[in-house]
């Protein structure tokens, strides 16, 4: 499906987001990280180069259903923890259940929305890398919910149907989610939940054996290993979800003409801290993590397997010759416009009174009268907005594949092609996580000390150069590719240590992702946390920071400075646009 048709998608399903929700500023997107609300758009993911229309519907009716009866409008799936995850699933099957009754058609698209989850559920025990056995608990326990059939498979398939068949028990933690009234009983429910799951690594695995059947065996050491980091502190963002409610206000009712907000500001906020008691029970870092009001850092357990590859101008040079003319077809007017406001600059700034240089016309005057005047010359300076030296450090997760790689790859062509004309010292940087086997291996050496301080055991960080600031070649640029996993906060402080060590009066960092920071084997609440802090201290030392989303709004939760660019075309200007804004701005500031 082409652009133009994808528009005119978008436009139809905009028509019938205003319909179901009734609100007239409502639009409909389909990108990347959905489904999701972004104050007043509606993100539907994409899944295939042709969309299935039935299922994207079936996403539609789920957020319309989200806005016009959750109350809470920040429990998001990818920014909550486990608690939210089931809170929002507890809350979805209530909210569409509410619209169904108001729209009976909408039941073949929710059922198409349900379908899709089933394969991935079914299949999850056979992935590869598989998923932990907390994502294999959370999928379970979401189709229990619908009641839908599950097909448990796998060598933990034992101890997921216990834990199931415990919730649908005594605790009736199952019953209280289905009879929701309310977010607060959904955010209430998923306690329960939680709690009723935790509560059977105190139980025991022998004493759950009582609820298992007769050919059912556990792994008591596996399963408490699980269970002990099941739900933990992620009670804290709905504790401030409730506590943001208007004086006045149930914690229940949706302020009219307010849209919702994807984003789970509790988690993503800048400065946002766990509570004393979560940093007390779960310290994720050695020295400052569970400090009183400090953020939680992402400390590796070692960085001896890190990799950094310099590629600066080892890439093909025809690759690059076709990538530098498809950049400058694309910014090249920018670009013009770029220096034609810094040679402005250039020719407008004088030393007056000098001794040498050009006659100064206006000294003309004063040069007839006083004869012993001696400093009628001027001369001209450089201009002070080219002493700038700037970074490009680019998202290579595996969420970048296809356009969006392409993309950010003619976006940085873009940038160091026009930088390098213009006068501009610049670097081109990537940054990526991988499974290291040597580091599975340390790590598993290391299992008999204490490692709940770290967030990082097998994974290396893969960091790339593509062009140095002192490179003349660029072609290192046409390698630009994707990775695997993106650990934000780790790669920004290599970053900005790489610029601080350039010799310049300004520095400019720009960030190009598409999501929130994140690792198999890391906490993404952490993950999140080192990233607000690696933020704060970049900005502390000077650097002017600026975060670009593609077709995602993660950016704005973290960097103060951000733009969110919704279609990938649009990406290259944006990007040049954004960086010449700041340039020129601070040009004529002085």
């Amino acid at each position: 499906m082409d652009t133009a048709q994808i528009d005119e998608l978008e436009t139809r399903l905009g028509k019938l987001a205003r319909v179901l929700t009734g609100e007239p500023r409502v639009a409909v997107s389909i990108g990347a990280g959905g489904p999701r609300v972004e104050r007043d758009r509606f993100v539907l993911p994409t899944h295939a180069s042709e969309p299935d229309e039935d299922l994207l519907l079936g996403y539609l009716d789920l957020l319309a259903a989200r806005w016009r009866h959750s109350a809470i409008r920040r429990l998001d799936t990818a920014e909550a923890g486990v608690t939210g995850r089931i809170a929002q699933a507890v809350e979805d099957r209530r909210v569409l259940a509410r619209l169904l009754d108001d729209y009976p058609g909408a039941r073949r698209y929710v059922e198409r929305w349900r379908a899709q989850s089933e394969p991935a559920t079914h299949d999850a025990a056979r992935r590869s890398p598989p998923l932990a056995w907390r994502e294999r608990l959370i999928g379970a326990i979401e189709h229990a919910l619908w009641n839908e059939p599950l097909a448990l498979a796998g060598p933990d398939a034992d101890t997921l149907a216990v834990a199931l068949r415990v919730l649908e028990g005594a605790g009736g933690a199952f019953d209280m989610a289905r009879a929701s009234g309310s977010t607060a009983q959904s955010v209430q429910a998923a306690r329960a939940i939680v709690a009723g799951v935790r509560s059977l690594a105190s139980s025991g695995a022998n004493n759950m054996m009582q609820t298992a059947g007769p050919d059912q065996t556990l792994d008591e050491a596996a399963l408490a290993r699980e269970l002990d980091a099941f739900g933990e502190h992620d009670d804290l963002a709905f504790a401030l979800e409730l506590d943001r409610a208007p004086a006045g206000q149930p914690a229940d009712t949706q302020t009219p003409g307010q849209p919702g907000d994807a984003r789970n500001d509790a988690a993503s906020a800048p400065g946002a801290t766990l509570s004393d008691a979560d940093a007390a029970a779960s310290p994720r870092a050695t020295g400052t993590a569970s400090v009183h009001g400090k953020p939680l850092r992402s400390i590796p357990l070692t960085t001896a397997f890190d990799l950094v590859t310099d590629l600066s101008g080892s890439g093909d040079a025809t690759a690059w010759r076709k990538l530098r003319a498809l950049a400058r077809a694309e910014t090249g007017a920018l670009k013009t416009h770029l220096e034609r406001v810094l040679k402005a600059d250039e020719l407008t700034h004088w030393k007056r009174e000098q001794e040498r240089g050009e006659i100064d016309r206006a000294a003309l005057a004063r040069l007839a009268v006083s004869p012993g005047y001696r400093t009628p010359f001027r001369v001209s300076t450089r201009a002070s907005g080219r002493d700038a030296a700037v970074t490009l450090l680019l998202d290579l997760s595996g969420s970048m594949a296809g356009r969006k790689i392409e993309l950010a790859r003619l976006c940085a062509a873009a940038l160091a092609d026009a930088l390098a004309q213009l006068g501009f010292d610049a670097e081109v940087l990537g940054y990526s996580s991988i499974e290291s086997p040597a580091m599975r291996a340390y790590t598993e050496r290391a299992a008999h000390t204490d490692l709940h301080g770290y967030n990082r055991f097998v994974e290396r960080l893969d960091l790339r150069v593509f062009k140095r600031f002192d490179a003349r070649d660029l072609s290192g640029l046409a390698r630009i590719e994707c990775g695997h996993e993106n650990p934000d906060g780790e790669a920004l402080t290599w970053a900005a240590a790489r610029l601080m060590a350039r010799k310049a009066r300004r520095r400019l960092l720009f960030v190009l992702s598409d999501g929130s920071p994140s690792t198999s084997d890391g906490d993404p609440a952490v993950l999140r946390s080192d990233l607000h802090a690696c933020v704060a201290e970049v900005r502390e030392q000077g650097i002017e920071l600026v975060g670009i989303g593609i077709q995602d709004d993660a950016v704005e939760a973290f960097y103060p400075h951000a733009v969110v660019v919704r279609k990938l075309h649009e990406l290259p200007a944006v990007a040049f646009a954004t960086l010449s804004r700041l340039l020129a701005q601070r040009t004529r500031q002085r």
